[in-house]
């Protein structure tokens, strides 16, 4: 249960986050945090990452609804297993993808508002939901590799006993 509560607060963080968004700045309007290091921007985006697959809605909704199934069963799958870090990475990637999803159903597009600049190149525009899938998959990245040593681990400690 833990799990699905930490992906409710990140989620309530996202939605909450995206409000204050739409209601405080109008579109294109950004507020310097650091600099022109970092900005809060009004933004939307229409597509996926980095602005590709542009009004593709549907094709992100049936996704979306296949992913976060997918999570919720792996979750389930996995949540009574002594390693904890995978459900917790499953569960910030299900709270991204639902935040994403609420936005995309309802209004056609995500409210973004991160926006960073290095030198004249600046990062793709992105939110909370984006932040915790990145964080999310990072965490599940992490842990295939420390499965991986754990497995040769034992298997040192098999040969050691044979």
């Amino acid at each position: 249960m833990i799990y699905y509560v930490i992906a409710f607060i990140v989620f309530l963080v996202d939605q909450g986050s995206k409000w204050l968004i739409k209601t405080r700045l109008e579109l294109g309007e950004h507020v310097s945090v650091i600099g022109d290091f970092f900005y809060i921007t009004s933004h939307r985006n229409r597509g996926a990452a980095f602005g590709i697959l542009q009004d593709q809605r549907w094709f992100f909704i049936v996704v979306t609804i296949i992913v976060v199934c997918a999570l919720v069963w792996y979750i389930q799958k996995i949540k009574s297993q002594p390693d904890k870090l995978l459900p917790l990475a499953l569960s910030l990637v299900l709270a991204g993808a639902i935040g994403n999803f609420l936005d995309r159903l309802l209004m056609g597009e995500v409210v973004d508002f991160f926006k960073f600049n290095f030198g004249s190149y600046t990062f793709p525009i992105f939110n909370v939901a984006d932040s915790a899938i990145v964080i999310g998959v990072a965490l599940i990245i992490l842990d295939t590799l420390l499965e991986s040593r754990r497995e040769k681990q034992r298997e040192g400690q098999q040969e050691g006993k044979e």
